[in-house]
């Protein structure tokens, strides 16, 4: 949270800077006169502009570091938030100026800024400030929660010991290159107060000596966690195998939740019918496109999962071929599937194909954030292979989801890793990370990420 306070702080310096430098140069003898006319209509330009930042993950820990997909991701904001600015100042004229040279210098400048700052940032945060972290006992959970440590030295964490313990060392090398130890190794480290967080695998409690080191080291001021909570806080995942029932029973009760679903539900009937004008608008032409590019109907109906358990109806425009599952049955939908049409493809990318859903939504069968509501041809195989698979039902299926951001999911493997993102919104689902997810949503249909 800390870091992320911290760049909304240098985004927002820098933006206050940017604009106080252009007016400077082009009035440096009535800067302060045109800063006071031009600093409220640029504050609401900024408050979009961090919005824009936030939807393309530029404030996710996970995605700080200097390579080709961040600086892709900060110029495509930057472009967007700049089209933002041109927009707010020449085709809605409520603020009464027209910063034509003034606006174009302080893009320029802000694109220098935050291009600068965002680099030097995260520069900063992969080589400082790591706090050195050992993982005792290794099962595949904790052995990929070192892998993820080590891949993202961002997110400020040092990967000190993994420890093995009893009869864990065939475990060793499958982290290679990364370095495994044994309980005694790592003793005199953690006594000295060079570990300053030990993660503990469920099994680890069962050993008595790592129980002893562990209320031995109370007073060094390390903080400990268990395996699934650290994997979560690191991850946005929660850990299949380091979780049971007792989890749902802490974790995914509705007790906690009853305002907040009171006020979604609210907010899914209003954006249903403001959404709703808007399909009914673009309904004919759609309608048109889709027929004329392959005749047949307009709209098709699926059987999907919906809360508890429950099989819901659900409506979508049709985007593949007429008889696409006629030979097959039901089937996941693969990467530049054939039997998807050339104005379904875009439809897909677009998510309009989903727009008819938001009956399904005024209904009340489901949401517009939550996990995605799966067919049961699949359920059944997902929920005989995947543990817990059943638990994401416990809440409404929802439009966009958070495992709808990070990957579409074609197979078992994808899906059990969508479960994980699901049981994590399951658990901390909020106003704020509903809102995150809509507006992640929203960039990912104006860039076409749809599939």
């Amino acid at each position: 949270m800390l870091k992320k306070l911290s760049l909304f702080i240098l985004d927002i310096a820098a933006l206050y800077g940017a604009l106080a430098l252009a007016l400077w140069i082009r009035y440096p003898e009535a800067f302060w006169l045109q800063f006071t006319l031009h600093v409220f209509p640029f504050s609401v330009l900024f408050v979009l502009w961090v919005l824009t930042f936030f939807a393309a993950n530029l404030y996710d820990t996970r995605e700080l570091r200097n390579d080709v997909r961040f600086f892709t991701a900060l110029s495509r904001s930057m472009i967007v938030a700049a089209g933002l600015a041109i927009s707010l100042f020449y085709l809605v004229p409520f603020f009464g100026i027209s910063p034509r040279t003034n606006l174009f210098l302080f893009l320029i400048i802000t694109a220098g800024l935050q291009t600068g700052i965002r680099s030097i940032f995260n520069d900063i945060i992969s080589r400082s400030f790591k706090k050195a972290v050992a993982i005792v006992g290794l099962n595949p959970q904790s052995l990929e929660l070192a892998e993820f440590i080590v891949r993202n030295p961002q997110l400020g964490y040092r990967l000190a010991y993994c420890i093995y313990i009893g009869q864990q060392s065939e475990l060793v090398p499958q982290i290679a290159p990364i370095a495994a130890s044994r309980l005694s190794e790592a003793e005199e480290a953690i006594q000295r107060g060079e570990v300053d967080i030990i993660v503990i695998s469920p099994e680890a409690y069962q050993v008595k000596r790592v129980i002893d080191l562990f209320y031995a080291s109370l007073a060094i001021r390390i903080a400990f966690y268990n395996l699934a909570s650290f994997y979560e806080r690191v991850t946005g995942k929660v850990p299949l195998g380091a979780i049971n029932q007792v989890w749902f029973l802490e974790n995914a009760s509705g007790h906690r939740h009853v305002f907040y679903e009171a006020v979604k539900r609210f907010t899914d009937i209003a954006l249903s019918a403001v959404l709703g004008i808007f399909f009914i608008i673009i309904l004919p032409l759609t309608a048109a496109a889709v027929y004329l590019n392959s005749p047949g109907p307009i709209f098709y109906r699926q059987r999907r999962v919906g809360r508890g358990g429950k099989i819901i109806s659900i409506t979508k425009i049709r985007s593949m071929r007429p008889d696409a599952e006629a030979n097959t049955g039901a089937v996941w939908t693969q990467e530049n599937d054939p039997r998807i049409t050339s104005v379904g493809k875009f439809l897909r990318t677009t998510r309009l194909d989903e727009l008819p859903q938001l009956w399904s939504v005024l209904k009340g069968e489901m949401s517009f954030v939550g996990p995605r509501a799966e067919r049961p041809e699949f359920h059944d195989t997902l929920k005989a292979n995947i543990p817990f698979y059943e638990e994401r039902y416990l809440i409404k299926p929802g439009l966009a989801g958070v495992s709808q951001l990070h990957l579409y999911g074609a197979s078992v493997s994808d899906a059990a890793e969508k479960l994980q993102y699901d049981l994590y919104y399951i658990k901390n689902r909020s106003f704020m990370l509903d809102l995150g997810i809509l507006l992640k949503t929203t960039a990912l249909v104006l860039r076409a990420g749809g599939r």
